[in-house]
């Protein structure tokens, strides 16, 4: 078996961030100057030297900018049809793997803490390891290679929620409270 795999989404529109779509989210710029796609990408990196990024078709010069940080590109060309979609074209592009950490390109505010312990539960066993701050689940979520298929089966909006439902969780508590902040609109680039 292969080691663990990490995703990163990027290919929703941002549609709450702007309406009109004129503004990629993913593209602007946090307080320190980097843009959010990257700052997510970079800490998943570091902690998952293989992670697969998706994107959508057209994408602004997403896909560019996570292949010069290190990311597998793969254009999910069904991307518009929902989260699930965006997750299954990644795990087909990341198969075979030990597992899969799904990290979403709008977090950018991360802790590489929480990445190494979420891996670390993956790497002891966990079927579905997530991270948990007073007592409210965040992103992102492992899931072990038992998963695989159901993952690659995922479709819609929903991911892989039903999986969260319906299987046993392993909870990691953190400290980190980027695990539950993510870029909807411009007031969270603050």
């Amino acid at each position: 078996m292969t080691d663990l795999a990490g995703i990163l989404l990027a290919a929703g529109r941002g549609r709450r961030f702007d309406p009109t779509g004129g503004r990629n989210k993913l593209l602007q710029r946090l307080p320190g100057g980097d843009l959010v796609v990257a700052a997510s990408a970079r800490t998943l990196l570091s902690v998952f030297p293989r992670t697969v990024a998706v994107v959508p078709p057209e994408d602004g010069g997403v896909a560019a900018l996570l292949r010069d940080l290190g990311c597998e590109v793969t254009v999910c060309p069904d991307a518009d049809a929902g989260m699930g979609m965006s997750l299954a074209h990644a795990v087909r592009h990341a198969w075979p793997a030990a597992g899969w950490l799904v990290a979403l390109g709008d977090m950018p505010y991360l802790d590489q803490a929480t990445l190494r312990a979420l891996r670390a539960a993956l790497e002891e066993g966990a079927g579905i390891a997530v991270p948990v701050l007073d007592g409210r689940r965040g992103n992102p979520v492992g899931f072990g290679a038992e998963h695989g298929e159901a993952l690659q089966a995922c479709s819609g909006d929903q991911g892989a929620r039903r999986l969260l439902m319906s299987c046993p969780v392993r909870e990691v508590v953190v400290r980190d409270p980027g695990i539950l902040r993510d870029v909807d609109s411009p007031a969270d680039l603050a």
